[in-house]
């Protein structure tokens, strides 16, 4: 990320306060990782986007990805489509015709995939290392 990307967070951040700047940069690496899963460059869907962000966040904070998440103001998946339509806003992203803040609302719920599922599945893997 460049100087330029890190000064226009800056400003995004003083007109709008909700969020830190660490989850810009978090969304431009899951971006990253999202991309990185097809075998061509795409422009990548909310869904999409959202995906990479879940499957990213447990593998960089596994059980506290929920506690990262709220100490930089995000809350539920709606606080993703702000955070990146404030960087198309701020010519930091693009976005298509299609693209529409309100396809990031209500897409996951953050104590059910960061909470209960993520508990199951590291029940499941540890039952499996004691066979």
């Amino acid at each position: 990320m460049t100087e330029e990307f890190f000064n226009k967070v800056e400003r995004i951040c003083e007109k709008d306060s909700r969020y830190k700047p660490e989850v810009y940069i978090f969304v431009m690496e899951s971006l990253a990782y999202t991309q990185n899963k097809f075998k061509i460059p795409k422009h990548v869907t909310s869904e999409e986007l959202l995906r990479g962000i879940k499957d990213f966040s447990i593998e960089s904070f596994g059980p506290l990805a929920k506690t990262v998440f709220n100490h930089w103001g995000v809350k539920e998946t709606a606080d993703f489509g702000n955070i990146v339509f404030n960087m198309v806003n701020n010519n930091v992203l693009s976005k298509t015709e299609q693209d529409d803040i309100d396809q990031f609302k209500n897409r996951f719920d953050f104590e059910k995939v960061f909470g209960r599922d993520y508990r199951e599945s590291l029940n499941q893997r540890v039952s499996k290392l004691r066979l």
